[in-house]
């Protein structure tokens, strides 16, 4: 069969959701028997998400080949079971890039070089890569920001070209806002009216609308938006607000989205299994013993607003452990800067039946965050460290254990007499020259753990074959210092986890603690609903046990 591409666009307002529609669209027609692939396309000039603020634009992804992108493709990932390549990432600032580099090489053999029509022939191309790496039968392709936005006229003008060019392999889906005004109590179309008319204005017809709103679309509103915007009423899919969103693809296909699809494009189901999906959503409905987790961070407080999006994979990665454990997520975010302001708040802590500082950058924040590593080494508390949450609990651990008072890592103090964290050979160049856009230590990495570790047991099922090796994802430029290995060893530190290639410190723990461990890496981009990581599942087992006994209420 020849491959199916299928668009993704917004109407009405962002945030509607375009990511769980695009991963669940996905998800069911792979539970179909089809390959699925998707790709996310962001319309800023930032050649990748990796310097935009998290609080700005949620947290940044990053993929096993080491591209930092979009949060989109971690959705993509968990929905789709799959690892998802940096091919299936563009942004306009890459998609320039590309095209003014081939101008300098000559490579358009002197024409003019222009918006129209090269700039779309590079965003086709890309897509079709994409397509072709991944083998698939169907591509999604979710354009970022609504209909109407000039910044994406150029990925729409891509996507009219390929419906020209293939009129039966291309789709169109618009997922679009219909709000509910509290004074009028009464669902309205109009906006999503205007959405696929500004769609037509850019040459493209919606094949599919998914109405979001707080409530289930009822026949009145499907016959008007029927109407008024050309779809037949089956083509228009309700979308309302979950609880979870692990409910979107049985909420889909309860409304028959696949079954559209499949016949818009001209094919026939291979089989239905959606099993797994709907035991998920079972579980997540029905569990109620709760597991307290505190992550206490910096990324989240962005005006008067909390954004749970700066640390979206460590927030799924918790639930999907707990749902394995038949456990509630209960997950409440701790300002790191407070416990620096007033001690005595860290005996809130105790209250949690689990503690996690995730990954980060800067000085902002950081006593806080060792205040409360301290804490939670000191009380039995099982504690997580991610990242920086793994650095920062080898400087607490060297002040605290190992007598280092004014043990640091050089990010924040490079004045330190005991630097336990410094920055990796290579990146020191890189930060002299000021050369910061994609140059960490990024994508997978293995990692050789030790035997008879917590880390150990944990990851027993899943390593290569019948070796100690494991791979994950990683995004720094800080490192353990060697240099202090052998005298924080000699305190008590266990270092579970080695870098072979470079002797890079990947994990440590602590005997005799009911959980504590830090990785320099970030377990939670591997995380799947249905296959948990092994290392929040221990975090969590810890946690629950806890919680069964050994916490304050």
């Amino acid at each position: 069969m020849a491959t199916k591409y299928i668009f993704i666009v917004g109407g009405v307002i962002s945030s509607v959701g375009k990511g769980t529609a695009t991963a669940s669209m996905g998800a069911l027609l792979k539970s179909r028997g089809f390959r699925v692939t998707s790709i996310k396309i962001d319309p800023y000039l930032n050649v990748d998400a990796g310097t935009i603020r998290p609080t700005e634009h949620g947290e940044v992804f990053v993929t096993d080949d080491g591209l930092e992108t979009d949060q989109d493709l971690g959705i993509y990932e968990r929905f789709l079971h799959q690892d998802v390549p940096s091919a299936n990432y563009m942004t306009t600032g890459s998609v320039y890039q590309t095209v003014i580099r081939k101008e300098r090489n000559l490579e358009y053999d002197g024409e003019d070089v222009q918006i129209i029509p090269h700039i779309p022939e590079e965003i086709i191309r890309r897509i079709r890569k994409a397509a072709d790496l991944s083998r698939a039968d169907f591509v999604f392709i979710e354009i970022g920001g609504t209909v109407g936005d000039y910044e994406n006229l150029v990925f729409l003008e891509a996507a009219r070209m390929m419906h020209l060019a293939a009129p039966k392999d291309v789709l169109f889906v618009l997922v679009s806002y219909l709000p509910i005004p509290a004074m009028v109590g009464e669902m309205k179309t109009k906006p999503t009216q205007q959405a696929a008319r500004a769609l037509n204005q850019a040459g493209i017809h919606a094949d599919i609308i998914i109405a979001r709103a707080e409530e289930p679309l009822d026949g009145k509103r499907k016959e008007k938006l029927s109407l008024f915007c050309n779809v037949s009423p089956d083509q228009i899919i309700s979308a309302p607000d979950a609880k979870s969103v692990y409910e979107v693809p049985v909420n889909f296909e309860k409304d028959g989205i696949t079954d559209v699809i499949l016949r818009l494009s001209g094919l026939k189901s291979k089989k239905k299994d959606i099993t797994s999906w709907e035991g998920l959503v079972r579980t997540i409905q029905t569990v109620e013993t709760p597991v307290k987790i505190g992550i206490v961070g910096k990324y989240f407080q962005t005006g008067d607003f909390t954004l749970a999006d700066s640390y979206i994979s460590v927030i799924e990665a918790v639930k999907h452990a707990a749902w394995a454990h038949n456990l509630k997520p209960d997950i409440t975010w701790l300002n790191a800067e407070a416990y620096e302001q007033d001690k005595k708040k860290l005996r809130e802590l105790e209250r949690y039946d689990g503690i996690i500082v995730p990954g980060g950058f800067g000085p902002r924040g950081v006593e806080g965050k060792i205040l409360a590593i301290r804490y939670a080494r000191e009380h039995d508390i099982p504690y997580f460290g991610l990242c920086y949450g793994m650095q920062l609990a080898t400087v607490e651990f060297a002040r605290h254990v190992a007598g280092m008072a004014d043990a640091h890592t050089t990010e924040v103090n490079p004045q330190t007499s005991h630097p336990v964290i410094t920055p990796m050979a290579e990146q020191e160049h890189l930060m002299e020259e000021k050369h910061y856009g994609g140059s960490m230590r990024l994508g997978a990495y293995q990692c050789a753990l030790t035997p008879d570790t917590v880390s150990f047991e944990a990851y027993k099922t899943r390593m290569m074959g019948k070796t100690n090796i494991i791979s994950e994802r990683h995004r720094h430029r800080y490192e353990f210092n060697n240099l202090y290995r052998k005298q924080l060893e000699d305190k008590g530190l266990v270092v579970a986890g080695i870098n072979s290639e470079r002797n890079l410190v990947e994990i440590i723990e602590l005997k005799g603690h009911p959980f504590f461990v830090g990785t320099q890496f970030h377990p939670e981009f591997k995380s799947r609903p249905i296959d948990p990581h092994p290392l929040y599942m221990a975090f969590i087992a810890a946690a629950k046990k806890r919680g069964a006994g050994g916490r304050k209420t």
